[in-house]
């Protein structure tokens, strides 16, 4: 894609509708002010990018289908599955994304070991990240079984990894990552792989959430 003649590769690139030429391809593509918002089960194996030269799958060719252009609304790693949102409304998804407005993502971990009580307290009172910034999780034990512990977490941050790093620094690695909601939006009965788009009550609820006027 290119905005007035220059290559755009970054996820998210915000364009001014009434002035920007828009190309994709070499052609010419019409903007329209038609929001479209989309919510993904997104399976593992897929990278969280429009293009990408070191992987063939990529989370667009799940919405090969949808007529419209939407950019994904964050990321989820290539092994992480769930919930992701997709739009072209940028300035939700940029408020959605910014740690100001302290969205809120749910996650479901299948560690490694028996994490107790205390290990889980740990997370709420912050854990050092290698980017030296301090991440914490609301964590709960929801089970366990032979070898390995699932913990439900509740971050309102979403730095790279952050998940997988916070389970690593109590002794726990991550086996398997599911993000079960973003900022109250659930994938409901979607099969993994699966999209629909959100309805008006749910996207009024995300723009209620980051101080944007709702409809």
């Amino acid at each position: 894609m290119t905005v007035n003649g220059v290559v755009i590769i970054t996820p998210g690139h915000m364009v001014n509708e009434e002035a920007d030429q828009v190309a994709v391809d070499g052609k010419p593509v019409a903007l329209t002010s038609r929001h479209v918002y989309i919510v993904l089960n997104k399976p593992a194996g897929y990278v969280t990018s429009r293009s990408d030269p070191h992987h063939k799958r990529t989370v667009m060719e799940l919405l090969k289908d949808l007529p419209d252009r939407v950019n994904p609304v964050g990321r989820l790693d290539l092994d992480t599955t769930g919930v992701l949102l997709f739009t072209n409304d940028g300035e939700l998804a940029h408020r959605l994304t910014h740690p100001r407005f302290e969205v809120i993502r749910v996650y479901r971990a299948k560690v490694a070991g028996d994490v107790s009580k205390a290990q889980a307290l740990i997370l709420s009172g912050g854990v050092a990240l290698p980017d030296g910034a301090i991440g914490r999780a609301q964590a709960s034990i929801e089970g366990a079984g032979d070898g390995y512990t699932v913990l439900q977490l509740e971050l309102t941050e979403g730095r790279k990894r952050e998940v997988k790093h916070l389970c690593k620094a109590i002794g726990h690695p991550v086996i398997a990552l599911n993000r079960r909601s973003f900022a109250g939006i659930e994938a409901g009965g979607l099969e993994i792989g699966k999209w629909r788009h959100l309805t008006p009550a749910e996207v009024d609820q995300l723009r209620r959430l980051v101080k944007l006027d709702a409809g």
